[in-house]
């Protein structure tokens, strides 16, 4: 300790303190009753020193893993050395760290028994205005689409949990590419209704939820919303809701606590808002704030980016001060400086980059679809007319692409308003071009105005899909007239940006994403303003700057795919899209259609992605069925040349396949399947529904597939309690799963689920099929020669047990890879009880895995059983000369071995002169790699001079 600076030397005596490390000493400026006080001599004044709890740092608990020599998993250092390093520093890590105290053992900070956290008191005029919040929150939250209300027509769809693959550094990372994509099953499994969102995050303060246009993010917020104002999300005081299109709002005079109180959506007017701000700031933990409105990702990614320090600290010292904008105040929440403690739900769609973003949060929520039980519930309540809602059921059932396109709630919406109106089954739409086509047409009649503005509004629509944007700007001239037709018809709406103004701030925005791409699918397709060199632009799978095909967002996609579908529509139904002759608008009609021909056939297949191979099937099926009449033209023949050139192993790895994407690749393999082709499926990382997994399996062009393996022993179970016999044939005998990574715990789960199929010759115990289908087994896992374990190191401990115990059911296993898994002395004994039953394998992956002398014992007494076995890597392990003269004693009786690399352990000389004595018995042994910096130089190019086999590297 040391007060002030003085002229003269000051004895301090110290005193003893029972535990020193759980307090700190601080000297204070003021003087409030000390604790300790300690008197100096010859100090002008006494300095005051006081003694507190020394706050401990906030820490994951882990529990050290043993030394190899026990048989556990070894910290990383403790494997072998890699080129560069230090051998000797390397090799005193190898004694095992201490065990950490038990929680019993652990020496608190304080003598005392912990106290409860000081609940801050909510003074009456506070309560009075959180139940006047809530009031008010209750009624205005009752809103949905077109006049719909939440109480009447609400349905209460799933929300799921979602990972992200938090691999490497790459400071570009998109969120759809680092969402892991999980299988039906276990989707169903971490999903959740939305009353248990917030009991299901257990703390988590910044969360994304997550879902693409029309999945109803802003409806399940309302609904959140609803709830709180009925107490049934007691974890929050305060709720508030912030609308991402304020950031337009640029003028600095808005505070947090305006911002809060006055600007969120849904907030009433607060007769005491100093005094509401005051309990905000008090228990920022009882504060929820939604982001929601945001188009896109890179919106919240600006909104991360650092902020100047002078503004941060002027944001901290005083951020009552009506002196910032809404885009300093909605990133100042958003990176933590203004009420750090509160909790986030940032809803927005999960295409773009998001690396700020991925740092930050800590759990991602996905908003699931509508089920088939969904579905029928919102058109019942829908349609309160019980005729007219048994009609629409019907009507529903027997068409398959409308049906499924409900799955996403805002098309629901728009299928019923089509079904309102139809009167036969033929006059159903077939596409989502007709579809949405049909509901213009009908909101047109409703409203029996003028149509001379809609080319304008078209333009508008375009504007906006090409900015990525449902904002109409504000610095676009919209008419008195077209304002009137579009407010009337409901395909814009008025929102007011000032919560508490009348005026000037209002803006427009699209009140349904299709709608705003079919509007701007319409200026594309059947606008002359649109010349052909334009039009072809805008064509979908162009080349980018260096070759390489440009990713395009979801709404240029619904535009791109609704313009093909306008171009084969019904011309005569398109006369009131259109004030052209016949004449003209044929030939323009015909000229686009051949573009879009021409660009197709210039495809190649090959270079697209598994993305754009989906793409490509919607696109032709908007062209190709947008109208009866159109299969003996120009749409016919894309549908045939897409199906003639597809490729022969058709993959969709890591896209998310929907009901309607199901349909539509259905659609292009059957197609195929009349031009003679055949086709292999991988479906894995799809999401793929099991009803779209059944169907996809049971088209007879289909030679293999490949899906999660849950999900399809889950089909095989349904179709065995149907007796679908000839189909489950069918299902078990085209399944493959070679070659297979794990790098998921599920993974593994699930494929142990599979060979105890195998094994037990049944699909379950009351499964009668043990005598028939599954006699031999199953075949995927008798064709499954090569499994690679490529788990994180978090997770690997949770799977390998699970591993030890199915690889004796792999008896055809040609090539295990266990590479950097860090089984430990403990996990290469299990795996050598299970190498006995592999006799089949060749390639054996030990690398990095901090195995020791014990566990070579071990493994080198099922290595020398393995009758195939050609290539083992040992590298980067910690095997000494002990280990090293047990693999040289079994070297000799492994009879096909060629390849053994042993490099980067801690044998020195005495276990290489081991290994090289015994490598002179193995003529068919091609090479060793065994060198590390604890063999001398000399010693290793003596043995090299001796064995050319022996290798450096």
């Amino acid at each position: 300790m040391f007060p002030p600076q003085s002229a003269n030397s000051i004895p301090i005596q110290f005193i003893t303190i029972p535990d020193p490390s759980a307090y700190k000493v601080v000297q204070l400026s003021s003087s409030p009753p000390p604790l300790i006080r300690l008197p100096l001599p010859n100090t002008a004044a006494t300095p005051t020193y006081i003694f507190v709890p020394n706050p401990s740092p906030t820490r994951k608990r882990q529990v050290p893993p043993l030394s190899p020599a026990d048989g556990a998993v070894a910290p990383f250092l403790m494997s072998s050395i890699q080129p560069g390093s230090m051998s000797d520093t390397a090799s005193k890590v190898t004694t095992p760290p201490a065990a950490p105290l038990s929680p019993t053992n652990e020496v608190s900070p304080c003598k005392e028994s912990p106290k409860s956290p000081v609940v801050v008191e909510i003074p009456q005029a506070v309560k009075d205005y959180i139940q006047q919040l809530k009031i008010h929150m209750s009624q205005v939250c009752q809103d949905m689409e077109a006049g719909l209300r939440m109480n009447a027509h609400y349905v209460n769809v799933s929300v799921s949990q979602r990972e992200i693959a938090r691999a490497g550094k790459n400071t570009n990372r998109c969120l759809d590419k680092e969402l892991i994509i999980t299988g039906d099953i276990d989707r169903q499994k971490n999903s959740m209704g939305q009353s248990q969102i917030f009991d299901s995050l257990n703390g988590k303060r910044y969360n994304v939820l997550f879902g693409n246009a029309g999945m109803g993010k802003t409806t399940v917020i309302k609904k959140l919303c609803l709830d709180w104002s009925i107490d049934c999300i007691p974890q929050f005081d305060f709720v508030f809701l912030l609308d991402g299109k304020q950031l337009a709002l640029t003028e600095p005079v808005h505070s947090l606590q305006t911002l809060l109180l006055s600007q969120s959506s849904f907030a009433p007017r607060c007769a005491d808002p100093d005094g509401v701000y005051a309990q905000i700031l008090a228990a920022p933990k009882r504060v929820l704030i939604v982001f929601d409105g945001f188009d896109e990702l890179r919106h919240y990614e600006v909104l991360l980016q650092t902020q100047k320090k002078e503004l941060v600290a002027s944001l901290q010292k005083d951020s009552k001060a009506q002196a910032f904008t809404v885009k300093q105040l909605f990133s100042s929440i958003l990176q933590r400086v203004l009420l750090p403690g509160c909790t986030l739900l940032l809803a927005t769609r999960p295409r773009g980059t998001a690396s700020q973003l991925l740092r930050r949060a800590d759990s991602f929520l996905e908003v699931c679809g509508f089920t088939p039980a969904n579905v029928e519930t919102y058109v019942s309540q829908y349609f309160s007319d019980p005729g007219l809602r048994e009609s629409a059921l019907d009507f529903l059932k027997s068409s398959s692409y409308l049906n499924l396109l409900c799955w996403n709630p805002a098309l629901c919406h728009l299928v019923c308003a089509a079904l309102e109106q139809c009167k036969s089954e033929a006059a159903l739409p077939r596409t989502l071009t007709a579809l949405c086509h049909k509901v213009l047409c009908l909101k047109m009649e409703k409203d029996r105005g003028s149509t001379e503005s809609l080319p304008e509004l078209c333009s508008i629509a375009w504007e906006g899909v090409k900015s990525n944007s449902s904002v109409v700007p504000k610095g676009r001239t919209v008419s008195t007239q077209l304002r009137a037709f579009s407010l009337r018809t409901g395909l814009l709406l008025s929102q007011s940006l000032m919560r508490r103004t009348l005026s000037k701030d209002g803006i427009l925005l699209w009140a349904n994403p299709f709608l705003q791409s079919y509007m701007a699918a319409v200026h594309l397709s059947l606008s002359r303003t649109v010349t052909d060199h334009s039009f072809l632009q805008t064509l979908p799978f162009q080349m980018g700057a260096k070759g390489r095909r440009k990713p395009q967002r979801e709404e240029m996609e619904l535009t791109q795919r609704i313009a093909a579908g306008l171009l084969f529509h019904n011309r005569t139904e398109l006369q009131s899209l259109h004030s052209y002759s016949e004449t003209v608008f044929r030939d323009m009609v015909a000229s686009k259609q051949a573009l879009v021909m021409k660009h197709l056939e210039g495809l190649c297949f090959g270079d697209l992605s598994s993305a754009q191979i989906l793409e490509a099937c919607n696109y032709v099926y908007e062209a190709s069925f947008t109208h009866q009449e159109s299969g003996t033209d120009t749409s016919a023949k894309m549908l045939t040349h897409l199906a003639s050139n597809l490729p022969e192993l058709l993959t969709f790895r890591g896209v998310p396949l929907n009901p309607p994407d199901v349909f539509t690749v259905q659609n292009a393999l059957r197609a195929g399947g009349a031009e003679g082709r055949s086709f292999c499926l991988d479906l894995e990382d799809s999401g793929i529904q099991i009803c779209g997994l059944r169907t996809l399996v049971a088209l007879s062009n289909i030679n293999t597939y490949r899906a999660c393996i849950a999900d399809v022993v889950t089909l095989w179970e349904e179709l065995e309690k149907r007796s679908d016999e000839g189909l489950l044939q069918e299902a078990v005998s085209k399944f493959k799963i070679h070659p297979l990574k794990a790098t998921q715990v599920c993974h593994i789960e699930h494929l142990e689920r599979l060979v105890s199929i195998h094994t037990s010759k049944r699909l379950s115990d009351s499964s009668d099929q043990s005598n028939s289908l599954l006699a031999e087994g199953v075949p995927a896992v008798k064709e499954l020669y090569k499994l690679e374990f490529e788990l994180d190191p978090e997770n690997s401990p949770l799977a390998l047990p699970k591993l030890w115990d199915l690889l004796p059911g792999l008896h055809n296993l040609q090539h295990l890879d266990v590479e950097n898994s860090k089984i430990g002395d403990k996990g290469a004994e299990k795996l050598a009880n299970a190498l006995v039953s592999l006799h089949s394998l060749e390639v054996l992956n030990l690398s990095e895995n901090c195995i020791g002398d014990q566990g070579v014992k071990k493994l080198a007494l099922a290595l020398k059983d393995l009758p195939k076995l050609h290539c083992l890597s040992l590298y980067s392990n910690v095997i000494s000369d002990e280990g090293a003269e047990s693999l040289a004693a079994v070297l000799p009786h492994m009879a096909s071995l060629t390849d053994l690399d042993i490099k980067y352990n801690k044998m020195t000389d005495i276990g290489a002169q081991s290994l090289g004595a015994s490598l002179r018995k193995c003529s068919k042994v091609k090479t060793l790699r065994m060198w590390n910096q604890c063999i001398p130089y000399g010693v290793f190019e003596r043995l090299k001079q001796q064995d050319s086999r022996i290798l450096w590297q």
